[in-house]
């Protein structure tokens, strides 16, 4: 039977590290930064689409209802541009609500890759055992919807890359706060 408190401290450990690691990517290196562009005459396309009355939610440029592309549709992609477009509410952005969701995900990612390595081991595993079935849990979770987006919704591969080692780092962090905190033989 699983005693989820043996995996709330190194699940709150490593959520910390990741935390504290992923802020320091994208506030003080910033190496994301250049993946992100603004488009030319901005307050143009803000005009447009404030007049077109589009609402938060994800949208395509040309849109293919049911993917069907008829002659019409394939033309608009012939012309471009092709987009994928996400509008969130309108407001000033509060970071606080986006930290606190990013920090219970680092939570969840953490107690279920524990949660993997308590019913993969034994329950004396070795460090590198814990470290590896952990690390491996953790970086499919940070990391591995990446490559999706950047096949289907034309995401750059260079910036899917770049996540994706952010997403190896925090797997590292959360692998080795659980094998830290592992009752070991």
């Amino acid at each position: 039977m699983l005693d989820w408190s043996q995996l709330l401290l190194p699940a709150l450990y490593s959520s910390v590290a990741v935390f504290i690691l992923s802020s320091l990517i994208h506030t003080v290196i910033k190496w994301h930064a250049p993946d992100y562009h603004g488009v030319p005459n901005e307050d143009e396309v803000r005009a447009a689409l404030r007049k077109s009355g589009v609402q938060p939610g994800q949208y395509m440029i040309p849109f293919c209802k049911e993917g069907k592309q008829d002659p019409a549709t394939i033309q608009k992609m012939v012309e471009g541009p092709i987009a994928s477009l996400t509008v969130r509410p309108n407001g000033a952005i509060h970071m606080g609500g986006f930290l606190f969701k990013w920090f219970v995900y680092c939570f969840v990612v953490s107690m279920l890759a524990g949660y993997v390595a308590h019913f993969t081991l034994p329950a004396q595993a070795e460090y590198m055992k814990v470290f590896r079935v952990v690390g491996t849990t953790a970086w499919l979770a940070y990391a591995w919807g990446g490559p999706s987006d950047a096949i289907w919704m034309g995401k750059p591969w260079g910036s899917t890359i770049k996540y994706m080692i952010d997403g190896f780092l925090y797997a590292l962090l959360t692998a080795g706060c659980f094998a830290w905190q592992w009752p070991h033989a």
